[in-house]
């Protein structure tokens, strides 16, 4: 990952924190969901019309030809609905921007995708595609998806043809509008964009020529370079390249900056590291104890509660699936903090996700556990382990459900916290990642060796919660990060 990549990361980042931050979803962002392109969209259309759509760079005109061969719209309808009506599932990077803290989406796609994902992730998705529903507001959102372009469930109203573009500015006054004043007053990133929408450019244009320098919003593309591979001669390589940079650089008119990629496979990682950043001060508190080994109950659960106690104090948040014997204590400890020096309580700094009971059928017990570890997870940048034992048939054993979090946490290449000295799994994983430190952390050094051994050195808890807090500080300035 470049400089420029990784400095666009840490202000994106402070604009999600701030609530300034939006996304722009065009339709290459479905492609790897398996969703067509505009090209591949209209390439039937271009059949019937005996015109090669890879020769065809003007879409909407191509459109409004059939259109005005067959005198109605009822081909292209049909071509709307029968392709995205199929049954696609949300893919990663969908998954990824409805975890983002982010409110406004925009979107030039008639498929279902973002708000699919957004459901997915327990959020209220408040969706836009007509004039009417702009003035109604759904209760209770925490999510706005702005379908500009219609919806593939309506696709009368989609705005595919040059005459709906022709429209637009007088029958979608509104969605201008609002789009108009989000660009003003949000950072916008815009993924799988080809910024050859007429409505975007006259949108971008607008707010360029009203607002002139006052509007100092600084927007991103992410956008592929020109490949050679693509292509079969060199000149029409050269000739695409030449072009593209002048695109890139009349970008910046709009205050739009262009982020460079090799492969889209790239806007992967880089979804992955906003949402690695962002997640960086959340702490995913991985825990059960039917017994405590070497301490008495009181202690362990002093420990627990001073623990949750300091990490709200010093700014981190807390995740917890109210793991048995450990997640009262972890609740205890974080409210005490907020309530004593009169923070909000919100999901922002500690959020609880208990398991659900009474799934009769284990199979499916199972697999519904483990989604809700993948999305407590996620969320999180730090998972610190703690015990790990459960009751089976009146016998202690090791807490398998713990150990399935910490696969899942090194998956998602959280920092891995394992207090060896509370013994049971957080033993175990101690002893795993002591055997290879540099498989877990970068940059191993002997501070790093020294701070990860007292992690399982049991002293008072006082001194342990202190070496576990400076254990995951070692990892903030940059230095240490996990592998």
């Amino acid at each position: 990952m470049n400089r420029e990549i990784s400095s666009f990361i840490d202000k994106y980042v402070k604009e999600i924190k701030d609530n300034s931050a939006a996304m722009f979803i065009g339709a290459g962002f479905s492609k790897s969901a398996g969703y067509v392109d505009w090209k591949n969209l209209l390439r039937s259309v271009a059949d019937d019309l005996e015109l090669d759509v890879d020769k065809e760079y003007d879409l909407v005109s191509l459109a409004q030809y059939c259109y005005n061969k067959n005198g109605n719209r009822s081909i292209i309808n049909d071509v709307i609905f029968d392709e995205f009506t199929k049954e696609k599932d949300v893919d990663e990077n969908h998954r990824i921007i409805a975890r983002l803290p982010i409110s406004t989406y925009w979107t030039t796609n008639y498929d279902s995708l973002i708000e699919d994902a957004l459901t997915e992730s327990k959020r209220i998705v408040d969706v836009k595609y007509n004039n009417k529903q702009l003035s109604l507001t759904k209760p209770h959102r925490d999510a706005i998806v702005y379908k500009m372009h219609g919806d593939k469930n309506n696709p009368d109203e989609a705005i595919l043809i040059k005459d709906d573009y022709e429209k637009y500015y007088r029958d979608h006054a509104q969605f201008i509008t609002a789009l108009s004043g989000d660009l003003i007053s949000k950072t916008f990133l815009f993924v799988g964009f080809s910024f050859s929408d007429p409505n975007i450019d006259y949108i971008l244009s607008r707010v360029r020529i009203d607002y002139g320098n006052q509007n100092n919003r600084q927007h991103y593309a992410i956008m592929r370079k020109v490949n050679a591979e693509d292509y079969s001669d060199r000149a029409e390589y050269e000739y695409a390249k030449r072009k593209h940079d002048f695109f890139v650089e009349d970008l910046k008119r709009y205050n739009i900056r262009a982020l460079l990629i090799d492969e889209y496979s790239e806007i992967t990682d880089i979804l992955n590291e906003v949402s690695k950043r962002l997640n960086q001060n959340n702490i995913f508190i991985s825990g059960s104890a039917e017994e405590y080994g070497d301490y008495t109950e009181m202690d362990a659960l002093e420990l627990i509660r001073t623990l949750s106690q300091q990490l709200i104090a010093q700014d981190f948040n807390i995740i917890s699936g109210f793991g048995l014997g450990v997640g009262s204590a972890v609740i205890t400890g974080a409210l005490q903090e907020i309530y004593m020096n009169k923070k909000s309580v919100n999901e922002d700094r500690l959020l609880l996700r208990p398991f659900p009971q009474g799934v009769v059928d284990n199979s499916t017990r199972q697999i519904l556990w483990k989604k809700y570890r993948e999305d407590m997870i996620s969320r999180a940048g730090v998972s610190i382990f703690l015990f790990g034992n459960k009751l089976v048939d009146s016998k202690v054993v090791l807490a398998n459900g713990m150990r399935s979090e910490y696969e899942i946490a090194v998956d998602k290449h959280n920092l891995i916290v394992p207090v060896g000295c509370t013994g049971y799994i957080a033993q175990e994983i101690w002893n795993e990642v002591n055997k290879d430190l540099s498989a877990y952390y970068t940059n191993v050094d002997d501070s790093l060796i020294e701070a990860f051994a007292k992690l399982n050195h049991k002293s008072n808890n006082y001194d342990l919660v202190n070496n576990i807090i400076s254990f995951i500080g070692l990892f903030k300035n940059g230095k240490h990060s996990p592998v």
